[in-house]
């Protein structure tokens, strides 16, 4: 019987892909700094934000993974071959820049906390290592390697799911603040309210899973070319599903108790303004003992490395499909050299931010708000795309995917023109 488990277990764990990946990679060290905020500035009162926010996000990103899946390719190359080139540089020009900054403020985060761990090594320099550490390991390692490593490291990210457990917990608030939503009518918390829309429904996060799998699927060769077009079946398109809403659901149970733990102790403890993610984990300490600063701490690293490979490679992807270079992590350095790059320099220019003077948190809010303000452009384009026959044959939106895709379209766009009304 145990051994029936183990194996329906290993099973189940080996045909997780993309979707596992791009869900935990959503909680990067720039969404860990914001889900902290957000719980340090108002408690509870955002935890409502987890359980909604889920099944929008596993409809987009369930639509952008069955666009890779039918076409062979990623957002940006059905984009420029199906829709006008201004439309395809629009996206390119607002993408690019918020996913630099994004990459920015996660290696500034993983220095940062990799200080707190070793204070007598300067944050600067661990930055450094992690920096030369994820380019190596992209461009030396083979994509399947790659892909298991990233895998594993979203494991880290059950570090959050413990840090709750080791404080006291008012049970029936903690059921209430979930279950019922509270909005307050102010410009701090429907900017909070957008940041947290903006860096969960992350744009960079469509074009990574509609290009992965492709890849993927490419990798187990398991898309049948038929006219130099993938042919793809129902089964595999339901073993996609299952892998994007474990993904998208385990991205949100992580961003829920990372609220719960920054809105049950820090608001609790009177710090309501958290800035970045060593901020957070510093004021654990005294007030939620040291495992769960650790615990914190090593999350916020293992997530970063997690994270930075989806940032800098979606930019690889996005680039690389405009311009017609081949592309792949699939490939080796030889075959793919603009691709890889792409990848170095979106890496680079991160590091850079913090060494000519821009503020952290400030990059993190800007890409925060940016995500949540463009987003809903590039979902009705993902709507769009998925309903288009030309495009998608047969594997069309259903019903229950474009009541979704709606729903999530307009509670972008109504969150983002708040955000400017109260400003």
């Amino acid at each position: 019987m145990k051994i029936g488990k183990t194996s329906k277990a290993k099973r189940i764990w080996q045909s997780l892909g993309p979707g596992f990946v791009t869900g935990a990679s959503d909680d990067d060290p720039s969404g860990i700094a914001t889900y902290s905020q957000a719980g340090a500035a108002f408690g509870l009162a955002t935890l409502w934000t987890a359980l909604i926010s889920f099944p929008m996000m596993a409809a987009i990103q369930g639509m952008c993974a069955r666009v890779g899946m039918v076409t062979g390719g990623g957002l940006t190359k059905t984009l420029k071959q199906y829709y006008s080139k201004p439309l395809l540089y629009i996206v390119l020009l607002v993408s690019f820049p918020a996913i630099v900054l994004n990459i920015g403020s996660d290696i500034a985060g993983m220095g940062a906390v990799a200080n707190l761990l070793c204070p007598s090594v300067d944050s600067v320099i661990f930055s450094t290592f992690f920096s030369a550490l994820l380019i190596i390991c992209l461009i030396w390692l083979p994509y399947r390697k790659i892909a298991d490593v990233l895998k594993w490291l979203c494991l880290v990210l059950m570090v959050y799911a413990i840090v709750p457990f080791l404080t006291k917990q008012d049970t029936w608030a903690v059921i209430k603040a979930t279950f019922i939503p509270h909005i307050e009518f102010n410009k701090d918390f429907i900017a909070i309210l957008v940041a947290i829309l903006g860096t969960t429904i992350s744009p960079y996060l469509f074009f990574w899973q509609a290009s992965m799998e492709g890849e993927e699927k490419e990798d187990k060769q398991n898309v049948v070319m038929i006219d130099k077009q993938p042919l793809t079946d129902k089964q595999a398109l339901s073993e996609m599903k299952i892998d994007v809403n474990i993904g998208m659901f385990f991205s949100n149970l992580v961003m829920f108790f990372i609220i719960l733990t920054t809105g049950s102790v820090l608001f609790r403890g009177g710090i309501k303004n958290i800035t970045t993610v060593d901020q957070a984990a510093s004021a654990l300490k005294p007030l939620a003992g040291n495992s769960a600063y650790l615990l914190f701490a090593i999350g916020v690293i293992g997530t970063g490395l997690l994270a930075i490979p989806v940032l800098a490679g979606s930019v690889s992807y996005m680039l690389a499909e405009t311009f017609n270079w081949k592309q792949g992590l699939n490939k080796k350095w030889h075959e793919a050299k603009g691709f890889y790059a792409i990848l170095i320099v979106s890496i680079v220019l991160g590091f850079l931010i913090n060494l000519i003077g821009i503020s952290p948190i400030k990059a993190l809010i800007f890409t925060a708000i940016a995500y949540g303000v463009t987003a809903p452009v590039l979902i009705a384009v993902i709507m769009h795309i998925c309903n288009n026959k030309k495009i998608m044959g047969e594997f069309t939106n259903k019903p229950i995917s474009n009541i979704l895709g709606w729903i999530t379209l307009i509670v972008m766009t109504v969150a983002a023109v708040a955000l400017f009304i109260t400003m």
